[in-house]
C-alpha cells in the first residue's frame, strides 16, 4: 500500500476536467472499427475496438439503414462502452469533473455510474491512500443541449435472439461454463467468445470440442500513451474490467443476435478483499453489480438480451469439484495474471496457489505438478501469499480467489485425503491445533 493522497490532490487540480468527447465508427473489411475520443485537457486518448462480422451482421445493417432509431440505439451500446472504457483513463487524474459529449445521463444513470466508478476502484482507492467520499469522487457535466439519448429508443428487434454468447477467459470456470452448457444445450446454440484471446482461451474453446472458425475474437487497444503516463507517475490501479467486459459482451450479443450472455463469476466473488469493507477486487463480477447492470440496461439500452452468470450458485470449491472431472482441460487452462503473457503459471503469486489449493481436494499432488510444473506446497516463499488466503493476514490477496472459509475447507480436506506433506499444509494445520 503506498499514500498517493497528495498525489491524487496535485492531479485534481492539475486537470480539473476529463472529458469524453465522442467516437465514430465504421465497417471495414468485414469489422466493425469503434475509435473513441477522451482528454484530460492536456493529453489526448483514442483507444479503440474491432469486432469480427458475421454476414448479414446487425452493424453491416445499420450503418446502411436509413431508419434513424436503429443506428441511435446502436450508438448507445458503444457511448456506453465508451463510457466504461473512460475509468481506466480517467483514474490516471481523477478530475473532479467529467465532460460528457456524446449524451447525457439522468438522474438515476448518474447514480449508477458513481456507483461503479467509486466501487469499481475501491482498491485503487485503498491501494494508493486516497480519502474521498463516494459524493466528491467524481461529478458529471454536459453540452447545453443536454440531449438524452435512451428510454423511448431501447433495441427492438425483427425476430428473436437465439443462441448463448459466453465469454470464455481461459481459466477453470469459463470451461466449466462451456462444459456443461454444451451438455445441456447442445454446442450448436452456443457461441464461444473472448476478447484479445490468448492461448489459453483459444485451447479451452478447442478441447471443449468447438472450432476456432466458429467462436468470436474481438480486440480492445489501449492507447499506449496511458501507458507512458503510468510510468511518469500519474495514478494507476485495478480498474473493473468485469463491469467493460459486460458492456462489450452486450454490444456482442447485439451483432450476433445472441439472446443470453452466460458469465463465470461465482458466488465467492461477492466476499470482500478487505474484511469490514465494500472493497473488493472481484466488485464487478459481484452479484451486486450483476443485479445492479440488469437493472441498468434493461431500462437504458435493450430488453432483448439476458445477462447473467451461469456459476452463480457455486462456490469456487464446488466448481474446482466440477472442474477435476475435465481432464481434457487439465494442461490447457491457465488463471495467473503474471504469467499472462508467456502462456504459463509463474508459481510465485497467489493466484496460482490459490488455483493448487481449491483443486487439491480433488487431484493427487502428481496431477497437480503435472499443471503447474512444480510442487506448490513444497514452497515455503509462498507463506506471505498463503497467509492472506487462509486468514491468517489482515487482508485477502488483491487477486480473483476464492473466500477465506472455502481456502480454509480446502487445506482441510486435501490435508486429509493425501496432502499430509505439503509444508504449507502442514503450517496451517499447526496454527489451528489447540
Amino acid at each position: 500500500m503506498r499514500n498517493r493522497y497528495q498525489d491524487f490532490l496535485y492531479f485534481r487540480e492539475k486537470h480539473p476536467v476529463f472529458s469524453y468527447f465522442g467516437f465514430n465508427w465504421e465497417v471495414r473489411n468485414g469489422m466493425l472499427n469503434v475509435r473513441y475520443h477522451f482528454s484530460d485537457g492536456t493529453h489526448k486518448f483514442f483507444p479503440q475496438y474491432l469486432f469480427p462480422l458475421v454476414e448479414n451482421s446487425k452493424a453491416a445493417q445499420i450503418q446502411d439503414c436509413k431508419n434513424k432509431n436503429a443506428r441511435k440505439t446502436f450508438d448507445n451500446l458503444l457511448f456506453h462502452i465508451g463510457l466504461c472504457e473512460v475509468i481506466s483513463y480517467w483514474k490516471a487524474s481523477c478530475t473532479p469533473i467529467l465532460d460528457i459529449h456524446p449524451f447525457s445521463l439522468d438522474e438515476e444513470a448518474e447514480k449508477w455510474w458513481k456507483k461503479l466508478f467509486y466501487n469499481g476502484l475501491g482498491e485503487f482507492r485503498y491501494l494508493n491512500g486516497i480519502e474521498c467520499d463516494e459524493k466528491k469522487f467524481i461529478q458529471f457535466r454536459y453540452p447545453a443541449s443536454k440531449k438524452l439519448l435512451y428510454n423511448d429508443d431501447t433495441l427492438k428487434c425483427s425476430h428473436p435472439f437465439e443462441g448463448i454468447l459466453i465469454p470464455i477467459g481461459g481459466g477453470k470456470d469459463s470451461a466449466v461454463t462451456l462444459e456443461l452448457l454444451s451438455k445441456t444445450t447442445g454446442r450448436n446454440n452456443i457461441t464461444p467468445f473472448t476478447l484479445n484471446g490468448i492461448p489459453a482461451s483459444k485451447r479451452t474453446i478447442i478441447q471443449a470440442g468447438f472450432s476456432l472458425e466458429k467462436s468470436i475474437d474481438a480486440t480492445r487497444k489501449l492507447d499506449p500513451l496511458l501507458l507512458k503516463l503510468n510510468a511518469n507517475g500519474y495514478l494507476n490501479g485495478h480498474t473493473p474490467f468485469s463491469a467493460l467486459l459486460a458492456f462489450i459482451t452486450l454490444l456482442a450479443a447485439v451483432l450476433y443476435e445472441k439472446h443470453d450472455i452466460a458469465l463465470s463469476n461465482e458466488s465467492s466473488a461477492n466476499e470482500a478483499t478487505i474484511t469490514g469493507t465494500n472493497i473488493n477486487h472481484q466488485y464487478s463480477k459481484s452479484f451486486e453489480f450483476e443485479t445492479d447492470f440488469r437493472t441498468y440496461y434493461q431500462r437504458y439500452i435493450t430488453s432483448e438480451v439476458n445477462y447473467y452468470s451461469f456459476l452463480r450458485p457455486f462456490t469456487e470449491s464446488e466448481i474446482a469439484k466440477l472442474f477435476s472431472t475435465l481432464p481434457h482441460h487439465f494442461l490447457s487452462f491457465r488463471s495467473c495474471n503474471a504469467g499472462s503473457k508467456t502462456d504459463s503459471w509463474c508459481c510465485n503469486c497467489s493466484k496460482c496457489l490459490f488455483v493448487w489449493i481449491i483443486l487439491s481436494p480433488y487431484l493427487s499432488v502428481k496431477q497437480l505438478i503435472a499443471i503447474f510444473g512444480k510442487d506448490l506446497g513444497a514452497d515455503f516463499q509462498l507463506l506471505e501469499d498463503f497467509n492472506k488466503l487462509c486468514g491468517l493476514s489482515p487482508e485477502k490477496p488483491f487477486e480473483c480467489v476464492g473466500t477465506i472459509e472455502e481456502v480454509n475447507h480446502s487445506i482441510i480436506t486435501a490435508f486429509q485425503n493425501g496432502h499430509r506433506k505439503n509444508v504449507l499444509y502442514q503450517y496451517f494445520m499447526k496454527q489451528q491445533a489447540p
